[in-house]
């Protein structure tokens, strides 16, 4: 692996990190305050989850006035995505030949 992944990775092993891309798929937008009312947890503590968030490129945020609304990319999930395909299709590999030695060792003791 490149690393390429690693951030997204590491934001996305937090469960609450996890909730909150959710609530924010879709094209939504919102801020940290909204976010907080809906957990059970500080506003300052929504914060650094979208700071992780950002800085992992799996949310962007802009400036409203006073507020910040962050709403999620999904372009931040690419390099995940990528090393995922490439893990499945490593596997499938490894899955198919497994596969046709096991009918070949069936085929010795016929």
């Amino acid at each position: 692996m490149n690393g390429a992944a690693d951030p997204a990775f590491s934001a996305l092993a937090d469960p609450t990190r996890r909730q909150i891309l959710e609530w924010l798929d879709g094209g939504v937008s919102t801020t940290a305050t909204e976010l907080a009312m809906r957990l059970p947890m500080s506003r300052q503590a929504v914060s650094k989850h979208l700071v992780e968030l950002e800085t992992a490129g799996l949310v962007v945020s802009s400036r409203q006035g006073r507020e910040t609304r962050y709403r999620a990319n999904a372009d931040g999930l690419a390099a995940a995505d990528g090393w995922l395909a490439d893990r499945t299709a490593a596997w499938g590999d490894r899955l198919e030949r497994l596969g046709e030695r096991a009918v070949a060792n069936d085929d010795k003791e016929i």
